[in-house]
């Protein structure tokens, strides 16, 4: 599944670069003087050879595949047609939480600052930067799954609706257990008392996983602000390459604790959704 996600990615990408070569001024251009020569200069001789008008289509052709070629290798080019299709894949707007909406808007323009370091360096720092601005991405991804979660949360109506309900059954049940003298009849409400008090402890789980999830979406962001400012410091010197290593590892350490807290969630509701 990830390999295949990972070749639609490079489709679109090549796709975007293509697109973006032929749209180019430079493009236009070329397809505007070959179109003028193919009209209007005919019947000439150049190095002993009768120029023939489709030659100029031949000579405009070979111009704009060159064109699209030099497009499609420039980096810079790739980058920022993948800064492009990175950021198309997660639509804020279908982020609720408003707080989880803010955290991740604050962490992509980390990223795209984080990009513009990257631009400043050349040869393995260059790289390295890179290599860390692909751990970022996962990074990223791994919030924006947190805020979904976050959201899955909030908008549950059967939590929403148990979270008060089910205090007041406990309390009622509790009452009758008292009151109630047939022990085949009481032995029935201790039973229904424990699985409300077991459903209250679920619900009470599905609270602390939110915030729990909130805390870690904050603790992330400021983790992202210290990498990029540590990002900000590398030098072009060879002893940082260890430096910028020493980044990516901690953002690895921050990726594996986000996927610990979405995993801890999805325990949770499942859990729940056993219960009820």
């Amino acid at each position: 599944m990830a390999s295949r996600q990972r070749e639609d990615t490079r489709r679109r990408i090549f796709g975007t670069l293509v697109m973006n070569a032929l749209l180019r001024w430079e493009s236009l251009v070329t397809l505007l003087v070959t179109a003028i020569l193919f009209l209007f200069v005919n019947n000439i001789s150049v190095a002993g050879i009768d120029w023939q008008p489709w030659f100029w289509l031949v000579l405009g052709g070979l111009a704009e595949a060159a064109l699209v070629v030099s497009t499609i290798t420039d980096p810079e080019e790739t980058q920022a047609a993948m800064s492009r299709e990175f950021e198309s894949q997660y639509d804020l707007g279908n982020v609720r939480n408003r707080v989880s909406r803010e955290r991740l808007k604050s962490a992509l323009e980390y990223r795209r600052n984080m990009m513009q370091l990257v631009k400043r360096h050349q040869g393995a720092m260059r790289m390295h930067l890179r290599q860390t601005v692909d751990d970022v991405n996962d990074w990223i991804g791994h919030m924006y799954e947190l805020a979904q979660h976050i959201d899955s949360f909030e908008e549950n109506e059967i939590v929403k609706r148990d979270r008060q309900e089910v205090p007041q059954k406990i309390e009622k049940v509790q009452i009758r257990i008292q009151r109630e003298q047939d022990e085949r009849v009481k032995s029935d409400l201790e039973r229904q008392l424990r699985q409300l008090e077991q459903q209250r402890v679920n619900l009470d789980a599905t609270i602390n996983s939110v915030k729990r999830a909130e805390i870690q979406l904050e603790s992330t962001l400021s983790a992202l602000g210290t990498i990029y400012a540590q990002m900000s410091l590398l030098g072009t010197k060879e002893v940082d390459s260890a430096r910028a290593q020493r980044l990516r590892l901690e953002i690895q350490d921050e990726v594996a604790g986000l996927q610990d807290t979405i995993e801890a969630m999805d325990e949770v509701q499942l859990q729940s959704a056993r219960l009820m």
